[in-house]
């Protein structure tokens, strides 16, 4: 098969931890053949979407890992798979490539995920869509709003809608300390929606990270553990992975989730879970694949690529 991965730049991944990485060598040890590119190399011009797209081979050196022929612009509809791994912030720019995408996919490209179900499903938002997993959760830009439920649930998270790596998250306990310019700053003053969440202790034990593969759920999270203080679990704010089995009640939320996501074109999910509670859905690039693999064995790529040849 010919998979493009639509990807940040290649020089710039930690090989060690990356999972696009393992994705990619995975797809390369079945002999597949293998693309990359970028957002910015998406164009639609002479009525139909292209893209500046170079032909990588994998050099087997973990210091220079990839070799990279002249980039062709060509059209998405010439590869078998098309594999959406650009990282956040899912800002305007993101959102566009979505519209382009989804004009290739009209065209006869196969992309995953599906450029729509991406769009459709913001990370931190989509979670009222399954409401019987989820903890007391308001999603508003309104002050009084976020003052009445910290006076209901008195220790709360506040959140952007358009966060990643634990960014903008803020705690604020019983006593109520900097709520009001907490909310002033997320919300910019009232013009911004932001997410509150009562607050869940069992952080201390981990943001576990579950996986969804083509309907399938992963037998192994990776607990995010927050370090120092922090109230976040999230790697990028330092927290400590460690790899589980995942609970029942973890099994339970992915089995309820995995069809229905597959369903309207996600095949690979990031399921975020706090003790029993489902906090977010992560759909744009899910990680933790090497994590997994490194501390219980379990081959996650293996996985995806298996699920991503089934697909097609």
């Amino acid at each position: 098969m010919k998979i493009a991965f639509l990807a940040d730049p290649l020089a710039g991944f930690k090989i060690y931890k990356d999972t696009t990485y393992s994705m990619i060598a995975e797809a390369g040890r079945r002999g597949h053949e293998l693309y990359a590119f970028e957002h910015k190399d998406i164009a639609f011009e002479g009525g139909a979407v292209v893209a500046n797209i170079a032909r990588i081979a994998l050099t087997g050196d973990a210091d220079d890992w990839f070799r990279a022929e002249a980039p062709v612009a060509q059209s998405l509809t010439g590869f078998d798979a098309v594999v959406e791994r650009t990282d956040p912030p899912f800002d305007m720019e993101y959102i566009y490539a979505t519209y382009l995408l989804e004009l290739a996919q009209m065209q006869g490209a196969r992309i995953f995920n599906k450029p729509e179900a991406v769009r459709n499903h913001n990370e931190k938002l989509a979670i009222a869509k399954f409401p019987q997993f989820i903890p007391p959760t308001l999603v508003t830009s309104d002050a009084a709003r976020v003052r009445a439920f910290h006076r209901t649930h008195q220790d709360i998270i506040l959140k952007p809608l358009d966060g990643m790596g634990g960014a903008g998250i803020f705690r604020v306990k019983e006593d109520g300390l900097n709520l009001g310019s907490i909310i002033e700053t997320l919300t910019h003053n009232g013009a911004r929606t932001i997410m509150v969440q009562r607050f869940i202790p069992d952080i201390a034990r981990g943001d576990k990270r579950i996986l969804l593969i083509g309907g399938k759920v992963v037998p192994y999270c990776l607990a995010r553990i927050p370090q120092g203080g922090e109230v976040r679990g999230n790697l990028a704010a330092g927290g400590l992975g460690v790899a589980q089995p995942i609970s029942a009640r973890d099994r339970a939320i992915g089995e309820a989730l995995a069809p229905v996501l597959l369903e309207r074109g996600l095949l690979l999910v990031g399921l975020d879970a706090i003790g029993d509670y489902l906090t977010e859905i992560n759909v744009t690039s899910p990680t933790c694949f090497q994590e997994i693999k490194q501390q219980t064995g379990f081959d996650v790529a293996e996985m995806f690529v298996s699920a991503l040849e089934t697909a097609i």
